[in-house]
This record gives structure tokens, C-alpha cells and sequence, in this order.
């Protein structure tokens, strides 16, 4: 995978979204959704990787996780997609891509920032207009924040209770119903671009740290005021080719990580 580390930063919570190729409905079976749960599971198992939250949905999957090792992400995108793709393409007997060539990385800052980007994938499903309420879509991690299970879960509640700045694990659950429900009532589930567009959401000493951080690989891009104290680095706008919608028109080489085909 080239340049699979190129944004490592440790302890820095990121946001990844990576979508299916074209924007093709390759995940609308649930089995398939399922498949991509499983290798979740085994990454958190193989590399370490420590996931937050998630959301699979028919054509894109939403991923917060904590960086925990310059190769964990990488290789844990890695296996997930790969063997996700392999699978469907055998049982479909099918060629051809799977996936986008990149997945999107945005650094998050803890506390209120990160609380708002858990509350925006938890509500995925409801601005697609599928379900109602996100503990009505299986491919998620809502539920699993909401009732642990004793075995076989993915999600980090140690570190997800910890960076949302709400250590007591016996006080979460109902935090995070009161932040769902807020946002359900505020009419809050629209999507927002931030968070799949942006290189870095937070506040502004936090991003000009980010900025700072990636040094060199950050030439070129702005800091901006996005919504009240939100501060977001955002790339130049930069044409892509037209099979792309605006979303990933913005994505440049520097924000992206490839592997071999499979």
C-alpha cells in the first residue's frame, strides 16, 4: 500500500469514509454488510485497531477510530476492504473494482467535536431517509454502544468514553441517547461536508496543530471558520474526472492511500 502511513499521528482520532466504486450499491445485501462487520472484528483482533464507531451503508462505510500505529489503519483498511471485495466478487463471480482507489481521512478533535462526528455517522441512515432511528439499522455501531455485549464487540469503550470526555462507563449510554435524540429533534441529521471533506474539524489552535503536524504535505491548504467555534483545513478545489460527484472531486493525492488489486 503506498504511502499507507503518510498521515500517521498517534492518538489522533480519525474519520474515515471510503466509498464503493462509482457509488455503486455493492453494499445493499445485509450479508454483505455482515461480511464487512466480520472483518472488522478481526482487524480490532489482528492489528490492535481501535474503532469508536462505524456504519455500513449500501454504498460508503463510515469508520472513527483512534491511531494506535503508523501501519494499523492502513492495514486494517487494508484487510477489511480486500477480503470484503474478494468475497463479494467470487460469490458474484464478478471482476472488476470494489472500491474507490482511496479512502478519506479527517482528523477530529476530542471532546464536543468528536461527540459531534459519533452523533453524524450514528444518523447516517436517517438523512439516506431508510431508517427513522439509527438503533433501527444493524450495520452500526449505535446498538453496540447502547448495550455492550459480553463477547465479539468491536467497539473501544474505554477510549470512546474516555476522548468524549465522559470517563463513567454507567453514564455514557444514556449521554449518547440524549445526544442522538437532540440531534433528531434539532432536525441536526443533515449532512454536513466537514466530515468527509476536510483534512482536519476542531478548534483552531487544534487545527493549526494538524496543520503544523503534517508539515509539508499541508502546503496548500486553508484554515477556515465553518460553523460557530468550528475551525476545518480544507484542500484547494481541484477538478477531477467527471465519474466523480463533488465529494471526491475535492480528494487530491496527498489525502488518499492505495493498495495492490486483489
Amino acid at each position: 500500500m503506498a504511502r499507507a502511513n503518510r498521515h500517521h499521528i498517534p492518538g489522533q482520532v480519525w474519520h474515515i469514509t471510503h466509498r464503493c466504486h462509482k457509488k455503486e450499491f455493492l453494499l445493499k445485501f445485509a450479508r454483505d454488510r455482515r461480511r464487512w462487520q466480520t472483518w472488522l472484528f478481526e482487524a480490532r483482533k489482528r492489528f490492535g485497531l481501535r474503532v469508536l464507531n462505524y456504519v455500513v451503508t449500501s454504498n460508503h462505510i463510515h469508520l472513527l477510530v483512534i491511531d494506535s500505529g503508523p501501519e494499523v489503519i492502513p492495514n486494517s483498511i487494508q484487510l477489511i476492504a480486500g477480503r470484503t471485495a474478494q468475497e463479494f466478487n467470487q460469490r458474484k463471480e464478478r471482476k472488476g473494482a470494489f472500491w474507490e482507489d482511496r479512502y478519506h481521512a479527517t482528523a477530529v478533535e476530542r471532546n464536543e467535536h468528536l461527540i459531534r462526528c459519533l452523533v453524524y455517522i450514528d444518523l447516517n441512515m436517517v438523512r439516506a431517509g431508510v431508517v427513522k432511528h439509527p438503533s433501527e439499522w444493524e450495520a452500526g455501531g449505535f446498538n453496540e454502544i447502547q448495550n455492550p455485549p459480553a463477547r465479539y464487540g468491536v467497539i473501544d469503550r474505554h477510549g470512546l468514553h474516555e476522548f468524549c470526555g465522559i470517563p463513567e462507563c454507567e453514564s455514557f449510554a444514556e449521554h449518547h441517547r440524549h445526544w442522538v435524540q437532540d440531534a433528531l429533534q434539532n432536525n441536526a441529521s443533515k449532512r454536513e461536508r466537514l466530515w468527509t471533506e476536510a483534512i482536519a474539524v476542531g478548534s483552531s489552535g487544534y487545527v493549526e496543530e494538524i496543520k503544523g503536524k503534517l508539515g509539508t504535505r499541508a502546503v496548500g491548504r486553508k484554515i477556515e471558520k465553518h460553523d460557530g467555534d468550528i475551525c476545518i483545513i480544507r484542500e484547494q478545489p481541484v477538478s477531477y474526472n467527471a465519474v466523480f460527484d463533488q465529494e471526491n472531486e475535492a480528494l487530491r493525492q496527498e489525502n488518499g492511500c492505495y493498495w495492490e488489486s486483489f
